[in-house]
């Protein structure tokens, strides 16, 4: 399997993937860069998580274009990627892109809504009456498959709220079932341990980013773990777990730290370091993270500095730098790892 990042320019001309070789020691190097054939915002901070999602094969890459009200396909080949395809989003601005097998979901925040895609030979085809519209206010971040598959989460940071939806043998989400979040500004979220582990990022207040669990109660259905534990960082954003769900890793925009929460049996989170990693300490700007698929690296964007940065995970949840690598706009957005 090809070992790669990938993150989008977000360019409001020309939006364009570039692509990051991993080597052995998760050091990363330029392959190449990529059109889209579609159009970002423009705007530094692209409010989401997830903007760039790689298939559970890894063998398609799906991108936002949330300028020009679509996503983009593409094959991931030995040599780099190759455009196979745009698809409208179902609505307008999307931010946020699920996939599990063959079905994908798309996150439209200009107007707040989700709509399904099936993904075979190659090609996006909508599904006629997918469409599920959000409440009114919802500015939502982030949407996400359970892992397996049968429940799709989106968080609202607008009605401080989480949306789960159960999803049927065809791929189409069923009835909204919303909860209240524990705390404000729910944003960026991952699964560990059976439960969906949400970072919390209080309005940008300074010292007040948390994050809360809650469990899968069933298909649709979330119930409420650990109320908000607080990181004691600031506008904490994305959430990362470690292939064996002990770790969950967030980033604080605010000061460019990453704080560690460990993962309880049943999914309590309890926080591990609040300073387990940083970009420019006490510096604004680290913002998307990922972890790669054999869990060995974790990787996040520090918009601010125009740089890629890299750390060994280890077995105790510890962090290690490995390197960083520039030639990002200030614009760029979405990180992938394969």
């Amino acid at each position: 399997m090809n070992e790669r990042v990938y993150v989008q320019t977000n360019d409001a001309e020309r939006n364009e993937v570039i692509a990051f070789d991993r080597s052995g020691d998760g050091r990363l190097s330029l392959l190449g860069r990529y059109e889209t054939g579609g159009r970002g915002t423009g705007k530094p901070h692209l409010a989401s998580q997830s903007s760039v999602v790689l298939s559970d094969d890894g063998a398609w890459l799906l991108v936002a274009n949330a300028g020009s009200d679509e996503f983009s396909l593409f094959a991931v080949e030995a040599d780099g990627l190759r455009l196979a395809g745009r698809v409208g989003s179902g609505g307008s601005a999307p931010t946020s892109v699920a996939v599990r097998g063959d079905v994908v979901y798309a996150l439209n925040n200009g107007t707040p809504s989700i709509s399904g895609f099936a993904l075979a030979d190659g090609r996006l085809t909508p599904l006629e009456g997918s469409t599920r519209a959000l409440g009114e206010g919802a500015d939502p971040a982030q949407i996400a498959f359970s892992p397996d598959g049968r429940t799709l989460v989106v968080t609202e940071r607008g009605t401080n709220s989480i949306t789960a939806y159960a999803v049927d043998e065809r791929g189409f989400a069923g009835a909204a079932e919303t909860i209240p979040s524990s705390g404000a500004t729910p944003y960026g979220f991952d699964f560990a341990d059976g439960a969906v582990v949400v970072t919390e990022a209080f309005g940008g207040e300074i010292g007040k980013a948390a994050a809360s669990s809650y469990s899968l109660a069933g298909p649709g259905r979330l119930a409420a773990v650990s109320a908000s534990v607080a990181d004691t960082r600031s506008e904490v954003c994305w959430a990362a777990a470690t292939r064996d769900g002990r770790f969950v890793y967030v980033t604080n925009f605010g000061d460019g730290t990453i704080s560690s929460y460990a993962v309880q049996e049943g999914g309590g989170l309890e926080l591990h370091e609040a300073v387990a990693a940083s970009t420019r300490l006490g510096e604004p700007g680290v913002r998307d993270e990922a972890i790669s698929r054999d869990g060995r690296f974790l990787y996040a964007i520090d918009a601010a500095a125009q740089r890629v940065f890299g750390w060994s995970v280890g077995g105790d949840g510890r962090l290690e730098l490995v390197g960083e690598v520039d030639g990002v706009p200030a614009t760029v957005a979405g990180l992938a790892a394969s």
